[in-house]
């Protein structure tokens, strides 16, 4: 049986210390070829950018769905990238009839799904919604900067840098940080 309207999804941004984990889906059509794909982590912020803007012009829908920082200290990690990775397929706007997902399923999705390995390195559009969501996440981590300065996340988007680490000591969590993480409630005891 062959499905017309296949989305692949990823998430990105759940080892950081602070941010929202971050989904994207994506429905690419048949045979789209988009130069320079690649998986999100081997390229640079500007080929993201320029490659998020060809992804949104040439896919049939995307969508983006994330977890803020205090649901996610609700919820705990692995509920977080379950939640996010549903919103973005709910996003779409589209009748997904299947799911391409990089490494882990969805259990709570109704709909058939493959969870691939490396999917991110060989999947066009899971390589597509990697894209999509890191982009869409650093943007946020940007725009968090200016709200919480200090932090520096428009360098380090959150993730657990020395710099990062020395700032939740000396400044605290902000709203944005998973204070249910054990590493940032131990550097802000640290104060």
């Amino acid at each position: 049986m062959g499905f017309k309207i296949v989305a692949g999804v990823d998430e990105v941004g759940l080892g950081p210390l602070a941010g929202p984990v971050v989904a994207g889906a994506a429905v690419l059509p048949l045979g789209a070829r988009l130069p320079g794909l690649d998986d999100s982590k081997k390229l640079s912020h500007a080929q993201r950018l320029v490659l998020d803007r060809m992804i949104r012009r040439r896919a049939v829908a995307i969508g983006v769905g994330q977890v803020d920082a205090r649901e996610f200290n609700r919820v705990g990690m692995t509920r977080a990238r379950q939640l996010a990775m549903e919103r973005a397929v709910a996003a779409l706007g589209v009748p997904v009839e299947y799911l391409l997902l990089d490494a882990f399923d969805v259990p709570e999705s109704p709909l058939p799904q493959l969870a691939v390995v490396k999917g991110d390195t060989t999947c066009a559009s899971i390589m597509a919604a990697s894209i999509v969501a890191k982009v869409h996440r650093d943007l946020q981590m940007i725009e968090f900067d200016r709200q919480f300065p200090g932090y520096g996340f428009a360098l380090h988007k959150g993730y657990a840098t020395a710099a990062h680490q020395e700032a939740i000591r000396f400044l605290g969590p902000s709203p944005i940080h998973r204070t249910s993480w054990r590493r940032v409630r131990e550097l802000a005891a640290a104060r």
